[in-house]
């Protein structure tokens, strides 16, 4: 209902009043719009920044910068001698090229050098075959043993690098414990997992080295579940698979295990002490046969 008063609005002017309204909303529209742009572009900044950081975290926790590599190891592998006691060497320098083992001298030592990943079953059947004749030659002084585990295998766990893990254990214990490497060794041989599986945990394989009776292990296992020598581990596999391997003519490690006596490589049966144990007879009369007499380990294994 109109007041009587009030004039109604001419035809032009509700043309006005809707023009003037329709102006004010569109002036208002694009406002809106401008504050939803301005907080969409903050919002994806804000987004990618996060994005940003946990990329820049996640690089930084993997790509870790080159450190030391364990004690005793400066072969690239640990050497174990009469009494099964570690023949001891600083840790390898960040980046530095490892030190070889000479050879010995005396003509009375035979220098066994064995390249293994601990996922290899050959390498466990060369272990399990010949542990207890090489433990009487080592335990005597007739043999030294040389061991470097190598991630080989890194690739067969499903994506757990186990191989890469285990070698690292392996470099835990020898930095910690080196004297209950032999030990050590034994154990991982006893629970390896199939190649093709997952592998041990972290907590597996520091409860396998804890069930071996290896000491100090209040720095080896926080050394294991931190992948302490990744680094190392990744670089001394690679210069066993692309370099030649020192005293010998190999020109790399092209599987494993890859069985050296002094310098000469074995490629006999896996499974037949009596075989291996004849070919360390040779290769170290062979060695030492124009200067002095040769070790003489056992032919026939403990048990």
């Amino acid at each position: 209902m109109t007041n009587g008063n009030d004039p109604r609005p001419s035809k032009n002017q509700r043309r006005d009043a809707a023009r003037e309204k329709a102006r004010l909303l569109r002036e208002e529209q694009k406002k809106r719009e401008r504050r939803n742009r301005v907080f969409l572009q903050a919002g994806i900044g804000i987004a990618l920044i996060a994005v940003i950081a946990i990329v820049v975290v996640i690089i930084v926790q993997s790509v870790r910068p080159a450190g030391p590599g364990p004690k005793n190891m400066a072969s690239d592998g640990i050497v174990i001698g009469e009494g099964l006691k570690v023949v001891p060497t600083p840790a390898l320098a960040a980046g530095a090229d490892p030190t070889p083992t000479k050879p010995d001298q005396t003509g009375n030592v035979a220098n066994i050098r064995v390249y293994l990943d601990y996922l290899c079953p050959y390498c466990n059947q060369f272990e399990t075959t010949n542990a207890d004749q090489m433990k009487q030659w080592v335990t005597s002084g007739a043999a030294t043993v040389e061991t470097h585990p190598i991630a080989l295998l890194e690739g067969k766990s499903l994506g757990t690098k186990y191989s890469m893990r285990a070698a690292n254990a392996a470099a835990c214990v020898a930095n910690y414990s080196p004297n209950d490497f032999w030990k050590f060794n034994s154990a991982m041989f006893a629970s390896q997992p199939e190649e093709g599986t997952a592998g041990l945990s972290d907590p597996e394989i520091v409860k396998v080295v804890k069930g071996a009776g290896v000491g100090s292990m209040s720095k080896i296992e926080p050394c294991i579940t931190g992948t302490n020598f990744k680094t190392w581990v990744n670089a001394s596999t690679n210069r066993a698979l692309t370099e030649p391997l020192p005293n010998s003519d190999l020109k790399a490690v092209g599987g494993t295990p890859t069985v050296l006596v002094n310098g000469k490589q074995y490629k006999g049966s896996l499974t037949d002490p009596k075989e291996f144990s004849a070919f360390v007879i040779q290769a170290a009369g062979d060695t030492y046969s124009t200067s002095t007499p040769s070790p003489t380990p056992t032919a026939t294994p403990a048990g």
